[in-house]
Parts: structure tokens; sequence; C-alpha cells
């Protein structure tokens, strides 16, 4: 399964993604883990939550240092790295815009997990995978001020819910919804 974290900026597709990636540790058998492809330029690695829980301050110096453009170079060797990966659970944290660039990189994706602040930013994301032959896996809505997860899912098997306060640098892999999504993320595989 090659998944794509997909959602405006700023929603916390990030935080999710090392949230999720823990989860899927915990959850899962030795063998089941997420591989991570960070195919968004903006400097924030799979290195960057680790990171930002030990020193804030060096996470954002070394995010300036690292971010940079959607460069042909960059788009056409993501969108390889995605289309040639072989484990059973890829995680593909893309920018957070509906772009040429993104439909590039996620030519080769089989899923989607939207994340997105309000119910209505989810409809470009919905186009998107529907173009790009994308299932949508799972649709969250980020509440940061929220106290509590919720979820269910869907007659089409799509998890829907809620996540609360994902901030960088906090535990995330034992958040309720976040391990949800990860055993539907494995009872798919």
């Amino acid at each position: 399964m090659k998944i794509i974290l997909g959602g405006p900026p700023q929603s916390g597709k990030s935080c999710l993604r090392a949230g999720l990636k823990e989860a899927v540790r915990v959850v899962g058998t030795a063998n089941e883990y997420c591989y991570v492809i960070t195919a968004n330029p903006d400097g924030e690695g799979s290195w960057y939550h680790e990171t930002a829980a030990q020193d804030q301050s060096l996470a954002r110096q070394l995010k300036a240092d690292y971010k940079s453009t959607f460069s042909e170079e960059f788009v056409v060797n993501v969108a390889q790295q995605v289309a040639n990966c072989q484990e059973p659970i890829t995680l593909v944290d893309i920018g957070g815009r509906v772009s040429k660039e993104n439909r590039r990189i996620c030519a080769a994706a089989t899923h989607a997990i939207l994340l997105a602040r309000t119910a209505d930013q989810f409809a470009d994301w919905e186009r998107f995978c529907q173009e790009l032959s994308i299932k949508v896996m799972a649709r969250f809505i980020s509440d940061y001020h929220g106290t509590a997860d919720s979820w269910q899912v869907t007659s089409e098997g799509v998890l829907e819910g809620s996540i609360h306060r994902l901030e960088r640098g906090e535990p995330l892999g034992d958040r309720p919804a976040i391990v949800q999504l990860a055993r539907h993320i494995l009872t798919q595989l």
C-alpha cells in the first residue's frame, strides 16, 4: 500500500505521519511497519518530529536549512521512489497543495488518508484522489483545540473522525484515533 497523506497546509499531516508510524509499530507484528517517503521539499523530513521533541530550536533551524522548492529533479526522484517502493506500508507525506507536482509524485499511490481543519477542505483532495484512482481510506478533521478523538467507519469502509491536538514534539502514537487508523490500515494489507 502506497498511502498519501493529503490535505491543506498546516493541518498536521507530518505529525500524523509520526504518530501513525509509531502506532503501526505498536499494534502490528514485527514485520509490519511504515516506510516513509517525504515528498514535500518543505524541509520537514521524517526526522523532524523526533528532533522537535528533543530540541524545538534545532528542529526549526534544520528545517530552514533543508527547505527548498519543487524542482524537476526533486519531483522525478520522489515519483520514482513512490513507484518503485516495495514495502507493504509506505506513507507518502506530500505537500499541502493540489498541484501538478503532487499529481506526478502520487501517480503510483494506491490509497489516501486525508486530514484537514474543516470538512469543506476535503473537496479538492477528494477530486485529486479520484483523478488519480487513489482510494480514500480515511478522512479526519484535525482539531487542534479538541480534547478527545472520535471515529466511525462509513458504509464505504472509510474511517472518518476527528483527531485532537496534533502537536510537534508530543507523543502521538497512542492517540485513540491514530491507533484505530493503524488498525484500519493493517486490516487492509
